[in-house]
């Protein structure tokens, strides 16, 4: 008995298993066509899953940003710490996500 990957999610399991333990795709019935719909699924929940933390990110930047000019913050206040640490942290997200979202395209081509 050997161990192998799993062709969908890449986890160990038996050679001999009929179906995957962990994301239970049926090993008898796979076809390529199967196998590649899988993936193409994956592969989009795992953008709309990045573009929400982008979308996230935007809003803890923009937030941040106007907060601070609108209610005119005092620095050394906890008002402009807040302020300053959401935009600043908002910029930083959304600069991942948008290497993440890059490297992802560049991964399906």
């Amino acid at each position: 008995m050997a161990v192998i990957n799993c062709p969908s999610c890449r986890k160990k399991i038996s050679d001999k298993a009929k179906s995957c333990s962990h994301c239970q795709i049926d090993l008898v019935n796979l076809d390529e066509e199967k196998l590649a719909a899988k993936r193409q699924v994956e592969r989009i929940n795992k953008s709309q899953r990045i573009m929400t933390w982008s979308f996230i990110a935007m809003l803890m930047f923009c937030g941040g940003f106007l907060f601070y000019y609108w209610k005119n913050v005092q620095p050394g206040t906890w008002q402009y710490y807040l302020s300053v640490g959401s935009t600043v942290i908002g910029f930083f997200i959304y600069i991942a996500t948008r290497v993440q979202l890059i490297l992802l395209k560049r991964e399906n081509k």
